[in-house]
């Protein structure tokens, strides 16, 4: 084991991907010389060339467009959009084109395209280079969406991300890329739509995902000096997403907090709710509670932001409050 950088892993996963297999291939704007804008592909240039490493122009709807097709003629791209935010300039390519490839054809053409998207706020950046948009591709038949927590799953993930035959959007969240975790010297791939168990508990299960899992531990670790036991689930994959883990844990603790840094309305929070309401109601001994932001554009100002943004004391709060 070493201990490295969530971007570290990243850049690894991408590397020995395209060791393995000639098809892969990473487009994205300043990817190439400039290591991209986080560094998540530094090197990459020097090691697989510019046949395999392609600058584009700061058009998102021309990058997935091109990897869409590239993708349809069996290569395994791998598109970088620079924040989600600008995902939006490529909705059709995404949603009318990758998604709907293989029914579309009748299940005769799959589609391996992998999008990285940072997504999420901390660094100050506003409304228009903070957002959490990761439901929005949930809701879309065809896609699979995964958010890593650490270096492992960033890793794990993205190796099978470009390993599946149908487009999948990863999202990183941009706050977790200088976090440290450790990688097994030969690290493996995480399978999508596996949950796993940050840390067990008996009292309460808080799910999540991305960097509300580092809240999420740390609130756990808060509530401990109360006699309080969280148990906090990492969902990985978002879509698909891991019921059955989710139920076992409810099965056991009897309570249940959903947490993410998206605008708590509309988005994942409320299919897990929904969900557990459904087929865990007999599992429950108290209202479920979600954690997310206000419905409200993220604010520039850093005291704002970080009053925008749920932490510690919002899960700790929310947690309190279903054992009351």
């Amino acid at each position: 084991m070493a201990e490295v950088r969530y971007l570290k892993a990243v850049n690894q996963a991408l590397h020995d991907a395209m060791q393995v297999d000639d098809s892969v291939f990473v487009i994205g704007e300043d990817v190439a010389a400039a290591g991209g804008p986080f560094k998540a592909t530094r090197g990459l240039l020097e090691t697989f060339g510019p046949e395999r490493v392609y600058d584009a122009p700061i058009a998102e709807a021309v990058i997935t467009g091109v990897a869409v097709g590239a993708a349809m003629t069996g290569m395994r791209p791998v598109a970088e959009i620079m924040f989600m935010d600008f995902i939006t300039l490529a909705m059709d390519q995404i949603v009318n084109q990758a998604a709907k490839a293989r029914s579309m054809f009748g299940g005769q053409a799959s589609l391996p395209l992998v999008i990285r998207a940072p997504h999420g706020g901390g660094l100050n950046a506003g409304p228009q280079h903070s957002q959490c948009l990761e439901a929005w591709f949930a809701h879309v038949p065809g896609l699979k969406v995964v958010c890593p927590a650490n270096a492992v799953d960033a890793y794990g993930l993205i190796r099978s991300a470009i390993d599946d035959p149908d487009p999948v959007i990863v999202v990183e969240n941009k706050t977790l890329y200088a976090e440290k975790s450790e990688l097994p010297d030969d690290p493996q791939a995480v399978p999508i739509g596996e949950a796993t168990i940050s840390r067990p508990g008996r009292d309460v299960t808080v799910v999540t995902y991305g960097a509300m899992v580092r809240e999420a531990l740390a609130a756990a670790d808060q509530l401990t000096i109360e006699g309080v036991d969280v148990e906090v689930v990492d969902l990985r994959s978002i879509q698909p997403w891991d019921e059955a883990m989710v139920l076992s844990s409810l099965a056991r603790t009897h309570r249940l907090v959903v947490a993410h840094e998206a605008v708590e309305a509309f988005g994942v929070g409320a299919e897990v709710v929904a969900r557990m309401a459904d087929i865990g109601f007999d599992e429950l001994d108290a209202p479920i509670i979600r954690v997310g932001a206000p419905f409200a554009p993220s604010p520039f100002a850093k005291s704002l932001e970080a009053a925008y943004r749920p932490d510690v004391s919002d899960i700790v709060r929310a947690v309190r409050r279903t054992l009351a």
